[in-house]
């Protein structure tokens, strides 16, 4: 087999721009011998230049900061226009990134969220992360590790360990740009549509790190030079970008005013986050591809003890007002009955106070209002207040409130999606699981005298082989997914 278009990189570029440790001459020397950087100075000059223009910029965005001095040190570039939705049905999707990535949270609550909260659109997502990587790495790796699956669409989440954990440095700005907009252009040359994400922010210096290369608020200023970095290669390339620099710090910001200092919603080491933090970076994601968060509607004639629905949901039977309802579409579900899969937040054991929870985390950005909208409607009644019953909970509505549309996703914490969620939700794991023993362990070849073409070769019969559990598992995804039968029932009190 011939692998996708060449990237002329062999496995030695691997092999450093995998490592923890940056190396300069060695990565500079690979990309100008291919012709990504042409020289030094005058990529540093206009590097320098577009970061004096930076407040401007800011200027004439739409991102608006909070009135604190915390945030005044920083400013955003405006990435390019959102265009609605670029996700096409059938989509394969590629979730490329580093160690936050291959922690499989962000990436696990965007495939739950594709699998069952849109299914008609039968999007099938790879989980790429590798722990250490920048740029760099990815871009050698690519066509082995990625393209030979032929994605349609990829996220990107690099730039946390291309900064080095230190104050601005031009020289690494001048790799991780040329990194990244020869990553983009490779996906465009293979047909595959981008979405360009930034990386997080820090919440304190990391333990690897060295207080001597900058203060907390020096490297999130470096990281917010990265993401504009990422913002305007993203509008140059005509592609999406997704910003998860800012959300990440405001949150984190706002958690620990609201908390106290003990919530890390950018992790305990100040850089892997928990469930709080990873359900802040799958919403920009999830924003990015232009999802609108419809799951359902349900409206309610109190009067005549009508329901109608939307496209996913069927009404099967009705007595007054207590409907039964088929839906082939499922609300997403921050919590799961005990006992849940590879430590997804269990119902009832998932406080708003800890960053492991999926529903603290979107207490910092609008997921529920973005994302995850089921809506129930109920007017012309008689009564001034309602008892809702949906599953195993009940909740009381004014009149007022119901006629306005309460979202059964956000008020349920635990409701009849809840058990079919968490059996799929397993399921996307157990396969991600897969996904990276598959690409670090079953096929990567370290023959650092091969040339990538020879590399391809050399790894495509381990690859057939491993596919072949690949595809199981993905079957397992599938066959989890079932329609969940539920009643709803309006109670006048």
């Amino acid at each position: 087999m011939h692998p996708p278009h060449d990237l002329s990189f062999s496995s030695r570029h691997l092999n450093w721009a995998n490592g923890s440790k940056f190396r300069t001459n060695p990565a500079l020397t690979s990309l100008r011998l291919h012709g990504m950087i042409p020289s030094m100075r005058p990529i540093l000059f206009l590097l320098s230049l577009c970061l004096l223009l930076d407040g401007r910029a800011y200027a004439e965005s739409s991102l608006v900061k909070p009135n604190d001095p915390y945030f005044a040190p920083f400013f955003l570039v405006p990435g390019p226009h959102r265009h609605g939705l670029i996700l096409r049905q059938g989509d394969r999707l590629a979730i490329c990134g580093d160690s936050i990535t291959e922690q499989k949270r962000y990436s696990r609550i965007m495939e739950d969220y594709l699998t069952m909260c849109v299914p008609q659109m039968e999007i099938t997502t790879r989980q790429l992360g590798w722990s250490g990587e920048k740029a760099p790495g990815f871009l050698a790796r690519m066509t082995n590790d990625c393209l030979r699956f032929h994605p349609t669409i990829a996220t990107t989440c690099y730039g946390m360990n291309d900064f080095a954990y230190r104050k601005f440095d031009p020289q690494l700005a001048e790799i991780y740009q040329a990194s990244q907009t020869a990553i983009v252009e490779a996906f465009k040359k293979n047909g595959v549509r981008v979405v360009l994400g930034s990386a997080g922010s820090v919440g304190r210096i990391p333990p690897w790190g060295n207080p001597q290369n900058g203060s907390l608020q020096d490297l999130n200023l470096s990281l917010c030079q990265f993401r504009n970095l990422d913002a305007r290669i993203a509008k140059k390339e005509g592609v999406a970008f997704a910003d998860v620099f800012w959300p990440m710090l405001e949150g984190g910001y706002e958690a620990r005013k609201t908390y106290g200092d003990d919530y890390a919603l950018n992790g305990r080491d100040g850089v892997h986050p928990g469930w709080a933090g990873h359900t802040v970076m799958a919403h920009a994601f999830l924003i990015a591809l232009g999802l609108d968060g419809n799951i359902g509607v349900f409206r309610v004639n109190l009067r005549k003890h009508v329901m109608k629905v939307s496209e996913g949901h069927r009404v099967t039977g009705a007595q007054g007002n207590r409907f039964e309802i088929e839906s082939t579409r499922y609300p997403f579900c921050p919590s799961t009955p005990p006992p849940t899969a590879e430590g997804y937040p269990a119902c009832g054991q998932d406080p708003l106070s800890s960053d492991q929870s999926i529903r603290s985390g979107m207490e910092w950005v609008p997921f529920n209002q973005d994302l995850n909208r089921l809506m129930l409607v109920a007017k012309n009644g008689s009564a001034r207040r309602y008892m809702v019953k949906w599953g195993v909970e009940q909740k009381e509505f004014s009149a007022a409130e119901l006629a306005a549309g309460v979202n059964l996703a956000a008020v349920f914490d635990h409701n009849p999606f809840s058990e079919a969620f968490a059996r799929v939700d397993a399921a996307v794991a157990a396969k991600q699981a897969f996904e990276t023993d598959e690409i670090k362990n079953q096929f990567e070849d370290q023959h650092e005298h091969l040339s990538r073409e020879a590399i391809y070769e050399r790894t495509e019969a381990a690859v057939q082989e491993a596919e072949k559990e690949h595809e199981r598992l993905a079957e397992a995804v599938h066959a989890a997914f079932v329609p969940v039968d539920h009643v709803l029932e309006i109670d006048p009190l």
